[in-house]
């Protein structure tokens, strides 16, 4: 069974999987970013997450609640100091992000999610009137979200705190 799930599987989604194991690998090393690329990747997630909600179980408030209940606890767990300094270059308009395996494991995490709730459905298409998993899965890419959105947060708070180049 797992074999013909594989075999059925489109290619753009290896060519997802691909992109994402490869941002995943870059954001394991130290690197200099600029502040509008920050946002990138955490708003491909975001998208993911959303897509895959709105495709299987619509766009009510239990599923948004569930999400916004994972959000708040990602976000929550993601915002606080983890002792690394966050350097910023206004000048420039970069930050060095500090490498992470935290990127690669939330984006196969999502990954992951959104390919289990696309087979079950495919297997099981009155799953997605069970509440327990409408609300897990809701509540994870919410959480997946939350701390991609409090690491984001970390880094515009450095920007917005570093003092902006002086004009001559």
């Amino acid at each position: 069974m797992l074999q013909q799930i594989v075999s059925h599987t489109p290619l753009y989604v290896w060519a997802l999987l691909a992109f994402l194991t490869y941002r995943g690998y870059l954001a394991a090393s130290d690197r200099e970013v600029s502040l509008r690329n920050l946002f990138i990747i955490p708003a491909v997630m975001l998208y993911l997450s959303v897509s895959g909600m709105q495709q299987y179980f619509g766009g009510g408030a239990t599923v948004w609640a569930c999400w916004l209940g994972g959000a708040a606890a990602g976000a929550a767990l993601a915002w606080r100091p983890n002792g690394a300094a966050i350097t910023v270059n206004r000048a420039a308009g970069t930050v060095v992000q500090r490498g992470s395996w935290t990127p690669l494991a939330l984006m196969m995490g999502i990954f992951a999610t959104k390919y289990t709730i696309a087979v079950l459905m495919a297997i099981h298409p009155a799953a997605a009137h069970d509440a327990t998993i409408v609300a897990a899965t809701c509540a994870i890419y919410g959480l997946f979200n939350g701390i991609f959105a409090g690491r984001l947060a970390r880094y515009v708070s450095a920007w917005l705190r570093q003092p902006g180049a002086v004009a001559a």
